[in-house]
């Protein structure tokens, strides 16, 4: 099968988003949540209020706020994360998430079922899907 014949709409967001979630609340220092991130392997922190998702902070957002602005360590995530969070719905196929990560211009999007954030979908793993 060529990669022209293959279906990208049969391939589901929750076939091969991550299911581990880290998550951290609002008053959390970006040196924190850095030293979480390069334990992990990861490059995006879920931020919540009071249980409620709000926000997430991304290695692109250390460089874009923390370190072109040159803001301290210990600024809490409050201040640097990505807000609104933009979501996607798990069972919609990979292609709705290219494009919407397209049109907002980001690299990853948290992932819903009943409302509930599950999981989260990146650009990596798009481009993981396509490669094989």
């Amino acid at each position: 099968m060529s990669r022209e014949d293959f279906n990208y709409s049969s391939i589901l967001i929750q076939d091969i988003m991550t299911r581990a979630l880290i998550t951290v609340n609002l008053s959390t220092t970006a040196l924190q949540v850095a030293k979480m991130m390069e334990q992990g392997g990861i490059g995006a922190i879920l931020v919540q209020d009071n249980s409620n998702p709000v926000g997430i902070v991304t290695d692109r957002d250390f460089a874009t706020r923390i370190a072109a602005n040159n803001l301290p360590l210990n600024t809490a995530v409050e201040n640097i994360m990505s807000t609104p969070l933009i979501t996607i719905n798990h069972n919609e196929p990979i292609s709705a998430a290219a494009e919407r990560m397209t049109s907002k211009k980001i690299r990853k999007l948290a992932v819903i079922e009943n409302g509930k954030i599950v999981g989260i979908i990146t650009s990596t793993d798009l481009v993981t899907q396509l490669a094989k």
